[in-house]
């Protein structure tokens, strides 16, 4: 009876509010009712209100969205008997309609999101094995390294754990391709990581051919391999020690979960928090979707496998056939096809890995591209909102997950909609100055109360448009390609760790200058109207207004394309811990102050650092850096003094990594990446809400100063590399030779069976079994890709 009650009233909750909406009740009164619940919004979100304010302060928001839905729908479409007017203002309409439906979805995405408590902890003779994935293409040695020792130092029972490089780089295609610089870039990568991973204890593994790029890597790896868990971490997302215990005891809770996700961290600025120089100060772009929509998913149960970061079930994905290759984004497409067997998906928000983002614009450009077509390959290949597995909640949630990457179009639409007028005195919104404020100016303030509301101190204001603005001049095409082919794409690696050593030009800047410049133009011309054409000022300053944000997003875009220096490939990570430096028999205690791959700074600890002075000068000795790690044991590595410094008592000290074994990635691996609280303080620090005006202000500044930077390196900065850095690498055209048939290089013509197991036939899944491993012993010694 209960049951009915409820029902009964909903659904006479949604017919009265239907019937409201669409009231035609006049210009007037409905401004003052927008006016009205837009107080009450701003009250709502000024304290900060949660709870039953929440829905209220939602409810109010959609009704003014809802109402301006109707009126643009009923009076603004211009005649149809106008062709030149009605074909560009469908256009608009139908970029608005996109508009409101991915914000309709997002609502109620992210209506209720959920935190998670603490992962139970399992006493050891429960926990699972696990098997960790550390997938790899054209990475450097350094960063899989620091990775694969990461992984091996993680706190769990080293009899239940085993990590697994899974190397794309050194395949047999490669390895026996007929263009001579691949075969031995190939062999000398396969010869490099397999004595790297024996010094450090983990499993090496190719295959014959990248079939499926990482989707096929992936299941290489399923296939030699027999945890209950699989975890995967990209080669350049290095995990705290402590993500095993954060994570696997939810399995032990729920025997239909088959994936828990964490937040993918970054410990370097992309593109547009390097050049705007906002890294320290501004949430980055990924806070949003980690900090708050993947939160939303996991209230309904359609929380998605990331790519790396994540912890899956064997059972669930053997069920699957794997790893899902269809696409080229595996991992939403393999949570799509899981979700829709009745698996469950459960989110942590705690970062426990800390990765690298790209760094140039050039290759962010290049992996927003493959997120874009990969989430429409599954949208058009395997649409969600057709799939009879998905309960409807799962369906809308990967829904708009998939549509959001049509933004490029609705974006590109409002970029050139205001031309139509100011240009060709178009009437492509039929709209009176006093209807455009009543209706449209409060739908636009209300929905950025809403994503102020929701995501304040996830993303400041406008910055999602900026984003979206330096994307979708690149990514229209990517949509394009998709439309026309959803079979067509292929994976691309994105390039990581690259520096930039002098300021530039971003290979790719050219198109925003040239949009900049005749937005300005653009300007220029309406000042020239609204000077010239008295009956026509009043929608001149609507739409000139509309033109000027334009405009503004424009000006910021030169900032983000004219690309700083970063000398840096590895970012260098704050530790601030205590070991000691031993000198021929002396030792001297130090606190280690930041670490990477090649270094560490130093500082003699213990009072006057002056004492050690003529031990400790530059190039005079080789030392033994010496640090208990946290699981107990001494981990140490040859180093060499490079620089000492004095300041009051303090002497600081650089110190150079001697020699090529894994001692310093065990020690980076440990002092540097086993405890990721600084860097979670740091994200912490960066999530402050910032007012809309203030934010507004900011962003007007910014764009002055950005539009003169640009210009700037316009006339002194165009001399682009010759080679871009953040190129896509491309694919060896398949061809196989037989060994007789490779140069003399000095390197075995043949792979021999090593280590693992041997080569067994492709299980029915489908998945690629592994080829036999290359001895070390087949190499001369000393090659190095």
């Amino acid at each position: 009876m209960f049951d009915i009650f409820m029902r009964t009233t909903w659904i006479f909750s949604a017919v009265s509010f239907i019937l409201f909406v669409t009231q035609p009740i006049g210009t007037k009164l409905h401004f003052f009712f927008s006016i009205i619940s837009i107080g009450l919004m701003i009250v709502i979100s000024w304290l900060r209100l949660g709870g039953v304010f929440r829905h209220i302060f939602l409810a109010l928001g959609s009704i003014i969205v809802i109402r301006y839905l109707y009126w643009r729908i009923a009076e603004t479409i211009p005649d149809p008997s106008q062709i030149a007017d009605f074909i560009p203002g469908m256009l608009l309409l139908v970029a608005d309609l996109f508009c409101i439906t991915m914000l309709a979805l997002g609502l109620f995405v992210n209506a209720q999101p959920i935190t998670r408590p603490a992962a139970p902890q399992l006493r050891e003779e429960d926990l699972p094995s696990v098997d960790v994935f550390v997938p790899s293409y054209n990475e450097e040695r350094d960063l899989v390294a620091t990775t694969l020792a990461a992984a091996k130092a993680l706190d769990y029972p080293q009899h239940k754990l085993k990590v697994f490089l899974l190397d794309d780089g050194g395949t047999d295609e490669k390895f026996y391709s007929f263009d001579d610089a691949v075969s031995l870039t190939a062999r000398a990568r396969r010869a490099d990581l397999q004595q790297l991973c024996a010094e450090l204890g983990v499993t090496y593994l190719t295959r014959e051919r990248n079939v499926h790029a990482k989707a096929g890597n992936l299941n290489n790896g399923l296939a030699h391999s027999a945890g209950d868990l699989v975890v995967v971490f990209d080669a350049d997302h290095v995990p705290a020690r402590e993500f095993l215990r954060e994570t696997v005891g939810h399995f032990a809770t729920e025997p239909k979960l088959f994936l828990v996700q964490t937040p993918h961290f970054f410990i370097n600025a992309d593109p547009l928090e390097r050049n705007l120089q906002t890294f320290k100060a501004m949430p980055s772009e990924n806070e949003m979707f980690y900090g708050a929509i993947q939160k939303g998913l996991d209230s309904w149960n359609a929380a998605f496998f990331c790519g790396s970061a994540a912890v899956l079930r064997r059972a669930a994905l053997d069920e699957v056939g794997g790893f899902a290759g269809v696409t080229i984004t595996e991992d939403c497409e393999s949570a799509l096809e899981l979700h829709s067997r009745g698996w469950k998906s459960l989110y942590v928000d705690k970062p426990l890995i800390a990765g690298l983002q790209p760094e140039t614009f050039e290759s962010f450009i290049g992996q927003r591209s493959r997120w874009c077509r990969g989430m429409l390959q599954i949208f058009m290949l395997k649409n969600p909102l057709f799939n009879k597995g998905l309960s409807l909640p799962q369906r809308l949630c990967y829904t708009s997950s998939n549509l959001f990457w049509l933004f490029p179009l609705s974006r590109l639409i409002f970029m050139i909609s205001p031309l139509f007028f100011i240009l060709f005195n178009l009437q492509i919104y039929n709209a009176s100055p006093q209807s455009f404020v009543a209706y449209t100016l409060t739908y636009i303030v209300a929905v950025i109360l809403i994503q102020h509301y929701l995501y304040g101190s996830l993303r400041w204001p406008w910055i999602s448009e900026l984003y979206e603005y330096i994307q979708s001049v690149y990514l229209l095409r990517a949509v394009m390609s998709v439309i026309a082919n959803p079979r067509a794409p292929k994976f691309n690696v994105t390039q990581k760790g690259n520096s930039l050593a002098e300021d530039e030009l971003s290979p790719l800047a050219w198109p925003f200058y040239a949009i900049f410049a005749f937005l300005l133009g653009t300007f220029g011309y309406t000042a020239y109207r609204y000077a010239m054409e008295p009956a026509a000022r009043d929608l001149l300053i609507v739409i000139g207004a509309w033109n000027v944000f334009n405009t503004v997003m424009a000006g910021l875009a030169l900032g983000v394309v004219s690309e700083r220096r970063e000398r840096r490939k590895i970012q260098r990570l704050d530790v601030g811990r205590r070991g000691s430096l031993l000198i021929g028999d002396q030792e001297v205690p130090i606190i280690v102050k930041d670490a990477s791959v090649g270094g560490l700074k130093a500082e003699i600890a213990g009072g006057d650092g002056r004492q050690f002075g003529q031990l400790v000068m530059p190039g005079r000795h080789q030392a033994t850096i010496r640090i208990d790690s946290r699981a107990g044991a001494r981990l140490s590595a040859e180093v060499a003094i490079t620089s000492a410094t004095s300041v009051d008592d303090r002497r600081s000290l650089g110190l150079r990594f001697l020699g090529n074994n894994c001692d310093r990635y065990r020690i980076i691996a440990d002092i540097a990446y086993g405890d990721l609280s600084a860097m979670r303080a740091l994200r912490a620090s960066r999530q402050n809400r910032q007012g809309l005006l203030v934010g507004t202000a900011r962003t007007l500044v910014w764009a002055a100063r950005e539009a003169l930077r640009g210009l700037f390196f316009l006339l002194f900065r165009r001399n682009v590399r010759a080679n871009a850095t953040g190129q896509q690498a491309v694919l060896p055209t398949p061809g196989m030779r037989s060994p007789e048939a490779l140069p003399q290089t000095g390197l075995a013509s043949e792979p021999a069976p090593a280590v693992v197991r041997p080569a067994v036939a492709p299980p029915a899944s489908g998945r690629s079994a592994r080829l036999p491993d290359v001895s070390l012993a087949d190499f001369a010694p000393g090659t190095r890709a």
